[in-house]
């Protein structure tokens, strides 16, 4: 079977706002052997509304639609639903008590309007929603089934899991099953990563390849298509060992976990701990390992030690390293590291001191010079890098990703080597 997926809403037609919805329902379609032919987004118009409806429903066998179930004038998907499968609408009592119940439990009382969301098409099956006031329903139009669902990310993905994708297989009889597999990798370009593990479809027939840009990690999407799920598993698993061989380090996990992830799981493994300086990030490596549950049981501190002076008295960097070196420096970098670990008493210490642009840059330490320190219990590092992007978001980001990298790197050498979460 082949499915369209239609995002409604003015603001995700003009791009106001980032449709998020459409990437989760097109994987779990996949992952149910419904293979995703189109995406497309329509605006707040009955008429251009029920003219898509009408051509989905030529072509397509199952949709999934998205967004204007909602109580407000602008909301207008069922009424397009109704006309373009030529039947009128009804106010079912069944959902009309059941909004009128959520209401109550809120303890806020329900506008007129919102009786408009009880209201749907003769002949469709509906979906009643668990989190939110708006019911889902389906409709076959023409030859294609379609599955009207709210445009609320939370709401959608409840709805998508629990009712439409039941129905889904019901009603394709299809028994064929898609695995998939997400690789993160980091240090390496997506065109450098291609050219690594080419010739692996050749070496797996039945497995597709996706490589993904994540910024600033490349993901390798491993995709295994087929009717025997042991069989797929098996061969998926060869694939991924296949791929890890290939790309050795710069692999951070098999299941798509991001480098902080990973690295709180070493961490959390070896009983160790962390704490950071950060100057020209800001303070980006503690958001990002303080974003996982559990943080708490390997980070201890944070500082953005912006200034000299806070490196000199908060970390006790020496004034001469900065007078003889400058803030972006390798001896700086360590010494923030070794102040940073000593005054928290964390296994190791991770510093960043860079130029993230677009001013400041010399000839000598260019826009997109980082220099990372790293104190452990056997000692203390410094490394420099460039990798300049156009972009002062895009280099603090990448910097804060390299120094987290040399952390990972550092562990797993740490007597975890070849563990990857």
């Amino acid at each position: 079977m082949i499915a369209e997926i239609l995002s409604t809403g003015d603001e995700i037609r003009s791009g106001a706002l980032i449709d998020s919805n459409t990437a989760h329902i097109a994987q779990e379609l996949e992952a149910v052997g419904v293979k995703v032919v189109r995406h497309s987004s329509v605006g707040d118009d009955v008429e251009i509304l029920v003219s898509v409806f009408n051509e989905i429903g030529r072509r397509a066998d199952i949709c999934v639609v998205t967004g204007g179930l909602g109580p407000t004038t602008d909301d207008l998907t069922t009424e397009a639903a109704s006309k373009a499968a030529g039947v009128e609408l009804f106010l079912d009592q069944t959902a009309l008590a059941a909004i009128k119940k959520i209401f109550k439990k809120r303890n806020r009382p329900m506008n007129d309007s919102n009786i408009k969301q009880a209201i749907f098409p003769i002949g469709a099956t509906r979906m009643d929603n668990p989190v939110g006031t708006a019911p889902g329903f389906m409709l076959k139009i023409d030859k294609c089934y379609f599955f009207f669902i709210p445009g609320v990310p939370a709401e959608m993905r409840t709805m998508l899991s629990d009712k439409v994708i039941p129905i889904i297989k019901k009603v394709s009889g299809n028994r064929k099953v898609c695995l998939t597999n997400t690789i993160s990798t980091f240090g390496l370009t997506e065109s450098a990563t291609g050219e690594r593990i080419a010739g692996l479809v050749e070496e797996f027939p039945g497995i597709k390849l996706g490589l993904r840009a994540k910024f600033p990690e490349i993901h390798i999407k491993l995709y295994a298509y087929g009717d025997d799920p042991i069989r797929l598993k098996e061969l998926l698993s060869k694939t991924s060992d296949w791929v890890l061989e290939k790309m050795g380090k710069s692999v951070l996990s098999v299941t798509g976990d991001s480098m902080a992830s990973v690295i709180g799981d070493l961490l959390r493994r070896q009983k160790s701990s962390i704490a950071v300086a950060e100057s020209c990030t800001g303070g980006l490596v503690a958001h990002w390992l303080t974003d996982s549950p559990g943080a708490s049981d390997y980070f201890i501190f944070s500082g953005v030690t912006y200034s000299n002076r806070a490196k000199i008295d908060l970390l006790g960097v020496l004034s001469e390293t900065i007078e003889r070196f400058g803030a972006v420096h390798e001896e700086t970098a360590k010494e923030m590291a070794k102040g940073v670990r000593r005054i928290t008493g964390a296994t190791y210490g991770l510093s960043i001191s860079g130029i993230a642009g677009p001013d400041g840059g010399t000839e000598a330490k260019p826009v997109g010079t980082v220099c990372i320190g790293l104190a452990a219990p056997d000692g203390v590092e410094g490394r420099r890098f460039n990798v300049s992007f156009e972009k002062r978001s895009m280099n603090k980001v990448i910097f804060a990703e390299t120094a987290l990298n040399l952390l990972r790197i550092k562990l797993l050498k740490a007597g975890q080597a070849g563990t990857i979460s």
